[in-house]
């Protein structure tokens, strides 16, 4: 089997999977789709073809022959919790793989949508809006109720999202905390949020995940 990640450096969406595939320790292949140079190579015909939302990450996997494109965080990191099992992505009662695809879904569909480029150059150009005032006041919104859903709900002990063990729901969260922080939202208001960053920071997955890690990540001054 061949996988090769359709992404761009600074993509939470993309970021999320990353980290999927770094915890599942399987190797791929890195495959840059610049979001913003020349207008965006996600609108290339090619590209549209992988996926006609022209988004990224697609996920391209080769195997016996046949090729399956799969794009959406959701489904791919859904994909690959079925197909490589280990470490899971959900706890094993039902209950807390509910909670834990509830948190994941708060992000993916209750925040991220503020932050997506299109919504915010459509603010920009067409509404003529301040688009970085709107990202920042609904994205704060919205971190700010998944620190209480995160801290109200969690069994005792735990460490991360939901227990002691990273879940779908850190791999979601962890992104997110970056764009509150681009679009200059104050997450030091955020500690339970916070202390379950640091403990992913200490996971190599993690690390090998971040922005600044990727192939296509520009030179510091460039950022």
């Amino acid at each position: 089997m061949n996988l090769r990640l359709h992404s761009y450096w600074r993509s939470s969406s993309s970021w999320r999977v990353r980290i999927g595939l770094h915890l599942k320790k399987l190797p791929f292949e890195y495959r840059a789709v610049d979001l913003v140079k020349g207008g965006g190579e996600q609108w290339s015909e090619s590209h549209r073809r992988r996926n006609p939302m022209a988004q990224v990450p697609v996920l391209e996997v080769e195997e016996g022959g046949r090729v399956l494109l799969i794009s959406q965080s959701m489904a791919i990191l859904e994909w690959l919790d079925e197909r490589f099992p280990d470490p899971p992505f959900l706890p094993r009662d039902p209950e807390g793989r509910a909670r834990v695809r509830m948190l994941a879904e708060h992000v993916n569909s209750g925040i991220q949508p503020y932050q997506n480029n299109a919504t915010l150059k459509w603010i920009r150009d067409r509404l003529r809006g301040e688009a970085e005032a709107f990202a920042r006041e609904f994205v704060g919104q919205g971190l700010e109720a998944l620190e209480q859903a995160v801290r109200e709900g969690r069994p005792p002990g735990s460490t991360f999202c939901h227990g002691t063990h990273q879940t779908l729901a850190d791999l979601y969260l962890v992104p997110q905390l970056f764009g509150g922080r681009r679009w200059g939202v104050d997450v030091s208001r955020f500690p339970t949020l916070l202390g379950v960053e640091r403990a992913c920071g200490e996971i190599d997955a993690f690390r090998k995940s971040e922005p600044e890690a990727q192939p296509d990540a520009p030179p510091p001054e460039r950022r």
